[in-house]
């Protein structure tokens, strides 16, 4: 029997579904994220694997399938903080409850790298996202930054507190 539910850490041999995933995010709300479906279209297949071995991604699956990411990691321009990025769940997974397991796992991973905040940058045209954000513990700092790719984009910097 399949769990309705499951996240797990990703792995080089999970680099054909990051792919994919990564790519009905950035084809779905383009607006969110820092890369393009037309650039992250054309990394080679060598870049997916290192990014499924090497950075923090955790697969979301609903109903035994691939149905979501996220992924922690660290920001230059604010050191000692832990971030989550690359959140994207699909469609017929919303509502499920797993978002929710997603940011617990980048938390769950920030708490054990001894942080006690998690951030993120959310898109201020993309409004679904900050309500969910919101909803999980999410509070707006009252930062906004330009976006690097777009500068007609504007990112609310939020935070969580993450408990012990």
């Amino acid at each position: 029997m399949t769990e309705p539910l499951l996240v797990r850490r990703c792995a080089v041999r999970d680099a054909a579904v990051l792919r994919a995933l990564r790519l009905e995010a950035l084809r779905d709300t383009p607006d969110a994220f820092g890369a393009t479906f037309d650039d992250a279209s054309t990394w080679p297949d060598r870049r997916w694997a290192t990014m499924a071995a090497d950075w923090n991604f955790y697969l979301g699956y609903h109903d035994g399938q691939p149905a979501g990411i996220a992924s922690g990691g660290w920001s230059e321009r604010y050191p000692a903080t832990h971030w989550l990025y690359g959140m994207f769940v699909t469609p017929n997974a919303r509502g499920t409850g797993l978002a929710g397991a997603l940011v617990d796992a980048v938390a769950g991973w920030a708490r054990a790298q001894g942080g006690d905040r998690l951030y993120l940058h959310v898109t201020s045209t993309v409004a679904r996202a900050r309500r969910f954000y919101e909803k999980v513990g999410f509070v707006a700092t009252g930062e906004l930054i330009t976006m690097d790719r777009d500068p007609s984009l504007q990112l609310i910097t939020m935070v969580k507190h993450l408990e012990s």
